[in-house]
């Protein structure tokens, strides 16, 4: 049995995607690592294939016509052999020391037969300079013990649960049904969102495992890129509010509904932000829209986002209101250099 799924999907990957893989080679045969070439036209593919062939009980290659980085995870899922599943994009790596504690717990956890849905670790960005700033969760998850969200604290309000820093049990994925939207990018926020209530125990380790790279000029996190695809992070947004039925939820798990809260509150921030830098009457007018949906779906979350939490400051009216917006993620971007 593989202890884990690494997934890495791969478009025109060429020239970063050997540290990447080399890196997850280090995991051993008891992990498998899935190479997707997302209809790449640069040699992935072949560098895919040279890397089966060379580590074949280790190593798949998948090709498939592009569909964008969702279509790559669902590809990597549908394929998935190890108990857990793991996304690392091509640019980015994971820590030596980490991935071999990560790897000693889950081989513990299945000696002892306390297999949990979902481990959760650090992550740190990554810039040409060296690394940047970790993000943790020491407040949030008690450290190296087996929990439940009955267990966990509230996220400060620059925390919050990303791709990076999550490895689900693989048959939690399927039962919560994952199927990314196919040519958007952004989806990683559907991906850490959606299996949620379907996870009921959860292990922290306190360990910066996977290491985020944040430099590349075309990449999706960058300014320039996520104005040009905000519309994409729009349409994430909506699925995100859309998700679930936050009442149904909060009646049997009060703090799982408030981490689902907060990460909603997160990704209609960073979405309002960048509707408000474009600054066209359309893109403000898509704020009004998004906002008008959050009500309609769920009057207690509008106001809890709107009046309780990091959201409200999308909220201040007027081009005052936006302008101050702007200026204060601007702020925290220098701080946390996020992009």
């Amino acid at each position: 049995m593989k202890l884990i799924t690494f997934t890495v999907p791969c478009y025109n990957s060429e020239e970063y995607m050997k540290k990447c893989l080399n890196n997850l080679l280090l995991a051993g045969d008891e992990a498998e690592i899935l190479i997707i070439n997302d209809g790449s036209t640069d040699n992935t593919g072949k560098i895919a294939d040279e890397y089966a062939e060379k580590y074949p009980n280790i190593v798949r290659a998948l090709h498939q016509e592009n569909g964008g980085h969702g279509e790559g995870v669902n590809q990597g899922l549908r394929n998935a052999k190890g108990l857990y599943f793991k996304v690392v994009d091509s640019d980015d790596w994971l820590d030596p020391h980490a991935l071999s504690v990560l790897m000693s717990k889950i081989r513990n956890a299945v000696k002892l037969g306390k297999t949990v849905d979902m481990f959760v670790a650090n992550y740190v960005y990554e810039h040409p300079e060296g690394p940047g700033h970790v993000m943790k969760y020491q407040n949030v998850f008690k450290k190296n013990k087996i929990c439940t969200w009955n267990e966990t604290t509230p996220f400060k309000s620059t925390q919050y649960l990303s791709m990076h820093s999550v490895i689900f049990r693989t048959k939690v994925l399927r039962a919560a049904g994952i199927e990314l939207p196919k040519h958007t990018f952004y989806v990683d926020n559907l991906f850490v969102y959606l299996p949620l209530p379907y996870c009921r125990t959860i292990y922290y380790m306190d360990e910066d495992l996977y290491r985020y790279y944040i430099g590349r000029p075309d990449q999706s996190v960058q300014e320039k890129v996520l104005l040009k695809r905000v519309n994409q992070h729009y349409r994430v947004a909506l699925a995100l509010i859309d998700g679930f039925d936050i009442k149904s939820i909060e009646k049997q798990s009060p703090k799982l509904a408030r981490v689902i809260k907060h990460h909603i509150s997160m990704i209609v921030t960073i979405t309002a932000v960048f509707l408000y830098m474009d600054g066209s009457a359309e893109k403000i007018y898509m704020c009004k829209k998004m906002w008008a949906k959050i009500k309609e779906k769920d009057e207690a979350l509008y106001h809890a986002l709107k009046y309780r939490s990091l959201s409200a400051l999308t909220t201040i009216p007027g081009k005052p209101g936006r302008t101050f917006t702007v200026s204060a993620y601007k702020a925290a971007r220098k701080i946390f250099k996020f992009n």
